[in-house]
């Protein structure tokens, strides 16, 4: 038996199915009534979540009715994903995940050869681990929460509209959600690609009714840039910490929350027109400059969550990284973490 639910957001849909033992963590009423002020888009009060602010992850916890949660066996959590959530009807998704119970026999005979598999990526700087292969039509990822130990492995159909998920034997329900999030992310990136939509590395603040979009490389502190101006802006709102979705529709382009928020547990089903997009970088004085031309397009593009080594992917996104260059705002913020950067920064692209 599967069971299965539907999600909507950055303009695509997408299905998740879950076969038995395998099955989804049933919401408790305060998560379900949360759940469904975050689809209106309300704010609940969730504050980024900077490298040096770790003990706010359980004020998060509490403020999202997921605090002390633990899954049981084969049951997978996806209250990230409940504000998304819609009525599965006829039309087809945009692609679908499944989580599978066992590993088809051409798989299995398949990993006998692995040595010979033609890895086109590895990600294997700090932990977790994946890589990625070309196994005829079809790509493979490989998951490694630590080293040497294996987690599932996610398999892409060529048209990038159908994964499936295989969780290795006695890896428990938090280790495969997370490379369940982790397998919709690269999914997302295909299909959202060959549809006009990005996923854009970034914290995102809004404030009358337009979206600024901070992003540079890591560590650099979008959470804690976002933080300041949650603290020294009025009436601004934080719509995603980390990987929101960005598309243009009627000629402007908008930023979407989306399921995805990092440590910070933002999952806000909201969006809003783009007014500036800028690069961080840490430095001694606040600056800030306009980009034009390649310098915005280069900081843009290094943002974009991508499967850089996919030509066909590169080939839709570019096209539209090259249009937010020439007609979104872009600017470059070298910045202490002070009031003053914020300061600096509002009035800039603000006018």
């Amino acid at each position: 038996m599967t069971k299965g639910k539907r999600f909507v957001f950055g303009g695509l849909t997408l299905d998740v199915c879950l076969e038995e033992p395998w099955d989804f963590r049933e919401l408790l009423p305060d998560e379900k009534a949360i759940a469904e002020k975050l689809a209106r888009g309300e704010d609940i009060g969730v504050i980024p979540v900077p490298a040096d602010k770790l003990e706010d992850l359980s004020l998060n916890e509490r403020l999202t009715g997921h605090a002390g949660i633990k899954p049981q066996r084969f049951t997978l959590d996806f209250s990230q994903y409940a504000p998304f959530e819609v009525p599965v009807s006829g039309a087809p998704a945009d692609f679908s995940l499944t989580v599978c119970s066992e590993e088809p026999e051409w798989l299995v005979e398949a990993e006998k050869e692995k040595a010979s598999w033609n890895r086109v990526v590895a990600v294997d700087e700090v932990p977790p681990f994946y890589f990625g292969y070309k196994l005829g039509d079809r790509t493979v990822y490989e998951f490694f929460p630590v080293q040497d130990v294996s987690a599932g492995l996610l398999v892409i159909d060529k048209d990038c509209k159908e994964g499936l998920y295989y969780p290795r034997p006695k890896i428990g329900p938090r280790a495969t959600m997370f490379q369940v999030n982790t397998s919709l992310m690269i999914m997302y990136t295909f299909a959202g690609a060959m549809r006009g939509s990005l996923l854009l590395h970034s914290s995102v603040i809004r404030r009358e009714g337009e979206a600024n979009l901070f992003f540079g490389v890591s560590g650099t502190g979008k959470s804690t840039h976002s933080r300041l101006w949650l603290t020294y802006v009025k009436d601004a709102d934080l719509m995603n910490d980390d990987n929101p979705v960005i598309r243009f529709e009627d000629d402007r382009l908008v930023v979407y929350g989306t399921p995805w928020s990092g440590k910070t547990l933002c999952y806000r089903n909201v969006k809003a027109p783009v007014r500036a997009m800028v690069r961080l970088e840490q430095a001694p004085e606040n600056t800030i400059e306009r980009l034009f031309s390649l310098n915005a397009y280069a900081s843009v593009i290094a943002a974009c969550s991508t499967i850089r080594w996919d030509r066909g992917v590169m080939d839709r996104i570019i096209p539209i990284v090259e249009r937010i260059a020439n007609e979104v705002p872009c600017w470059q913020l070298r910045c202490r973490p002070d009031e003053e950067a914020v300061r600096v920064c509002k009035a800039a692209i603000e006018g």
